[in-house]
Order: structure tokens, then sequence, then C-alpha cells
């Protein structure tokens, strides 16, 4: 006790250089801790599991995917077509409706920008990411939503963000002018909105709507169906149990005749999604090879700098410590551990702050990357700060340390006298 007690006061010694320290640490941890975030998260999307996986059914020589609708019914069975065929357990049909709240092309903005996955309303609290694992109140919000959603076609739920930039609030109706479906104009009603996170800037529209607008379509103009009519369907989603089942499948899919005009592939999830990230590749390499070392050496060296300049001041005091029986190695250990303890408190401290300024105050970090538009800071980074703390704060010390205990008494005394 008696040595952890000398420890505390040489630490509140110098309160300024401590404070200093400490600040420097927890700027670089936060770096560091928003670093992993979107690396870790990107790295969880794109890792493939051996069980409840989900596959992907794209058209196979076309990026964007556009498929038929009438491939939809048979590919959310998963090609079955004999009794003892496999099954998915679960699915998911997706298009991509672009469009913006301003009718003049020429004043089109971000800001009046809207964005929407077309798909069954039922299916976001069963197959759509991180929705599906939604608890207590914010699950029990987007029930209602998806039941409002249900009772009204023209229903539409929004992200949190999309509506800031809009202007809008649920409860709003709106009228959105297609862009890629273009002439295609939706007439909504905001129903519901989102948990902040990853859906923070995205829109669900009803399948059933749009396929209805796109039939209106040619009954006004004269029969002709529009120009993207067999083009709606630009994903399939399946869920299935086992990497078995998913192997079948896929054979299913990939023998059926059904599916050649145009050709479809099947693949995993993390697979299409790691084609998605593809553009970003130097980006994330970047983030994960010389931002993210550049910090830590930082860090390191901002901690030995200090620890030098404490060594260096306090030279008499080992001196003396060495008269009165210290030995080296506790010298050592008592710069370690002082160094030690205030990367690990600031390491933490810049971390706990971190995880809740992020995840409550902002609902996430608006980072886009892909379909990632912001990304929520896992409970994990209370431990990475810890251990960034510490692991710089031992790698800046470790020289100071041997510095301090390595004091030639005399040469000390020989310069006071």
């Amino acid at each position: 006790m008696k040595y952890l007690f000398l420890i505390f006061e040489n630490i509140q010694r110098n309160k300024v250089r401590t404070i200093l320290t400490g600040l420097g640490t927890m700027v670089l941890v936060l770096v560091v801790t928003l670093v992993f975030t979107i690396l870790t998260t990107l790295d969880r999307a794109t890792t493939e599991k051996s069980q409840n996986l989900k596959g992907i059914v794209t058209e196979k020589w076309q990026i964007p995917s556009q498929m038929p609708w009438a491939y939809a019914s048979a590919l959310t069975e998963g090609g079955a077509k004999e009794p003892d065929d496999s099954k998915p357990d679960d699915f998911m049909t997706w298009g991509f409706y672009l469009g913006s709240t301003e009718p003049d092309p020429k004043k089109r903005s971000f800001e009046n920008l809207f964005f929407g996955f077309v798909m069954e309303p039922e299916k976001l609290m069963t197959m759509m990411d991180d929705l599906d694992q939604l608890e207590g109140e914010d699950k029990r919000q987007l029930e209602a939503s998806i039941a409002k959603m249900q009772e009204n076609r023209q229903g539409v739920i929004v992200g949190p963000g999309r509506l800031t930039k809009m202007n809008k609030r649920v409860g709003d109706r709106m009228k959105v002018f297609g862009r890629n479906f273009k002439d295609i104009d939706l007439e909504m009603e905001i129903v519901g909105t989102f948990p902040r996170g990853r859906y923070d800037e995205s829109s669900v529209i009803r399948r059933d709507y749009l396929n209805a607008s796109m039939d209106a379509y040619q009954q006004t103009h004269a029969g002709k169906p529009h120009p993207l009519a067999d083009k709606t369907l630009n994903l399939v989603w399946l869920r299935l149990s086992d990497r078995d089942k998913f192997n079948k499948v896929g054979q299913q899919i990939d023998k059926s005749a059904s599916f050649t005009q145009p050709a479809v592939k099947f693949e995993t999830a993390s697979s299409g999604i790691a084609a998605f990230l593809e553009a970003y590749r130097d980006l994330i390499w970047g983030m994960r090879w010389l931002l993210a070392p550049a910090c830590i050496a930082t860090l390191s060296l901002i901690i030995s700098n200090a620890i030098s300049i404490s060594v260096r001041e306090r030279q008499k005091e080992f001196a003396v410590m060495k008269v009165l029986g210290f030995r080296p190695t506790q010298i050592l250990m008592f710069v370690l551990i002082e160094a030690l303890l205030i990367g690990t408190v600031a390491g933490v401290v810049s971390a706990a702050m971190t995880y809740g300024g992020i995840n409550y105050g902002m609902g996430g970090l608006p980072f886009q990357i892909a379909f990632f538009p912001r990304f929520l800071v896992p409970i994990s980074c209370l431990w990475w700060g810890a251990l960034m703390g510490a692991g710089t704060a031992f790698a800046g010390s470790v020289i100071p340390a041997f510095s301090a205990c390595s004091v030639n008494v005399a040469n000390v005394f020989a310069k006071v006298a």
C-alpha cells in the first residue's frame, strides 16, 4: 500500500503534465476507437456464418442487378420444383427507388433526395440486419410503424436522418418524383421511422405500391409498359438454416431453366456485401494499416516524451531511493505503473465517453460507406480503450523506466555538490 500511495503522489506532483498526457491519450484513443468501430462493423458484415445463413440472388452479368418481377415467386422458393427440394426458411425481395421531393431537376439536392427499399414491410423484423435484433421500445415502435404501413399502401417508413434533411416528420404526406424510375411519382404518407443507426438515411416502400404504379403507367400510356417494368427486382434475400441447405438451394437456382433471361447468381450475403465494398478497398486498407498504427505510434511518443521529462526531473529522487535501499527493479516498476495507470484510466474514460456520446448522443457515427450511413460503437470498445491506453503507455515508458532505474548515484550527488 505504501508503494501505491507513493505512485499516486508522484502522479499528482505535476498535475498539469499528468492532465495533458491523459488528454492526449484520450484524443488518440478516441480516433482509434472510431476507426476500429468502422472496421469491426465491416468485418462482421463480410464474415460468413456457419448457421442461419443469408444468401443473395442477383443478376449474374450486370451491376446494378435488374431482374423481372416474374422471377420473385420462384426465387423466394429457392428454385424448388420437386417435393423433396429444399426451400428457404425466410425471404425478402428488394428493389431500389431513387427520387426527390423537388419536382424541378435544377433544384434537386442531397437535402431533398429520397432513397427507398421496395420490399414487403412484414420482412423488416425478420430479415433486415440489425432490425431483427431490436428490443424494448425501439422494437415496439417499429412494429407499430409496420402495422400502419400494412394498413396503408402509400405508407412509408423513413430514417430519422433523412427526415431531418427533408424537413419532414411522421404524419406528413409528400410526393416523391422518380429518378431511376422516371415518371413514376409516388404519393406517400410517413407512418414511422427507424431507430438511429444503420438505416438513418434509408426508407421502405411497399412492393405492391410500386408494382401498382407501374401498372398505372401502362394504362395511361396507351398500353405501353414503362421502360423498367421488367426490371423492378434488384435483389432477393434468402435465409437458410445451415451450409448444406444453402448449397442445395444454390444448386437448384443455378440449374433452373427459369432464370436464364437474364441469368442469375446465388452467393452468401457476406460475399455480396464485400463486392459492394470493393470500391472502398483502398480507404479501408488505409484506415486499417496506416491511420490506426500512426495514431498508436503517436500516442506512444506522447507518453514517452512526458515520462522522459518526469524521469529527468526526478533523478535526485531516484538516487535517494537507491541509497535508501530501493532496488533498480522497484524503481523500474514505479515508473511503468505510473504510466500504465495514466494510460489505462485515460483509455477507459475516452472509450466510455465515445460509446455514450456516439451511440446515445449522436445515434451512431455518421460516416457514409456504401449503404452503411452510420456505425454504432460496440460495447467491446471499453476493453479496446483500456488495452490501447495501457499498451501504448507501456511501450512509451519502457525506455524512460530503464533510464530511471539505471541512475548513477555518485554522478547525481557529484552534480549536487
